[in-house]
């Protein structure tokens, strides 16, 4: 299916005017490509953006659902769809009050899956005995287990670190983030010790087999290890430690947990998470209001 011309310029702006990740402008393009033949078929014939109306609009969620797609997802589709038509009124002049009165799904609040301390202890326990030895792999995967539980960067954040980014005499690094900002975090004194370990290794493997000099996490064949490659080696210790359910975000999540259960401050957090707003970091206190009422109501004689 041909793009319409008018998507095609949304999204270019989105690239270069918005500076936007390439992950957020293929969603927006696939979002509004399902719209566009949606509309093709709900409206037939030749159709404009104007004509599009509050049925239209309800229909192309309906479509989403009898698709078998989440609310989630299809409340992330019109909101595409609004943005787009944002666009539209602010660069080209067309005005559609449906797009704009457009109710956005309500989606079911789900608190983030998080590793609780014991967990978290077994966890790097496992990691720490794997790595004991001066193997390549087990000893990067440390570093990498670390450094998501040190910072609580995302899984995109870490593949696409450099070692320009590092910096493990102040220990810190920098971290490009979503809609490519950047932002410093700190490193903790043991990740900082994994990753002096596994980068004396990289530096000998790079130097035998060549590949990404550029990488902080490579293959055993000296390429970049990609966000598939990541999420392969944390499952691994997931299973190990019997983590089911768990995610590769989840360690971003019991990041953030952890760090407001011991009373850190919450705009702090949404600093090192990178959150543009407060409330997506909001969340994470909602999860350590409901592990206190678990831990209330079995301590308390009266609860």
């Amino acid at each position: 299916m041909r793009r319409r011309p008018e998507v095609a310029e949304f999204l270019t702006h989105l690239e270069k005017e918005r500076d936007q990740s390439p992950h957020t402008i293929k969603a927006y393009g696939r979002d509004l490509e399902a719209f566009t033949e949606f509309c093709d078929r709900h409206y037939g014939g030749r159709w404009k953006w104007t004509s599009v109306d509050r049925l239209g609009l309800r229909g192309f969620l309906g479509d989403l659902q009898r698709r078998g797609l989440s609310k989630r997802t299809a409340a992330r589709s019109l909101s595409a769809v609004r943005s787009f038509y944002r666009y539209l009124q602010v660069h080209r002049g067309v005005s559609n009050a449906a797009a704009r009165a457009a109710k956005v799904p309500r989606i079911d609040k789900r608190l983030p899956t998080y590793l609780d301390r014991a967990l978290t202890e077994r966890l790097f326990e496992w990691a720490e005995a794997r790595a004991a030895g001066d193997e390549f792999g087990p000893t990067r995967d440390l570093a990498v287990l670390e450094l998501f539980y040190s910072t609580g960067i995302r899984l995109s954040e870490l593949s696409g670190m450099n070692l320009e980014d590092l910096d493990l005499l102040a220990d810190r690094a920098k971290v490009r983030g979503k809609g490519r900002k950047e932002r410093l975090v700190p490193l903790g004194s043991r990740a900082v010790l994994a990753l002096r370990r596994y980068l004396n290794l990289r530096e000998d493997l790079v130097s035998r087999v060549g590949g990404d000099r550029g990488a902080v996490f490579v293959t055993r064949r000296g390429r970049r290890l990609a966000p598939r490659g990541v999420q392969r080696v944390i499952h691994v210790m997931f299973d190990a430690v019997g983590g089911d359910g768990l995610r590769v975000h989840s360690l971003r999540h019991t990041f953030a947990t952890h760090m407001l259960d011991a009373g850190a401050d919450l705009r702090a957090v949404q600093e090192l998470l990178g959150h543009a707003s407060l409330s997506t970091t909001q969340v994470y206190t909602h999860t350590s209001v409901e592990r206190l009422k678990k831990v209330y109501q079995q301590a308390h004689p009266r609860a």
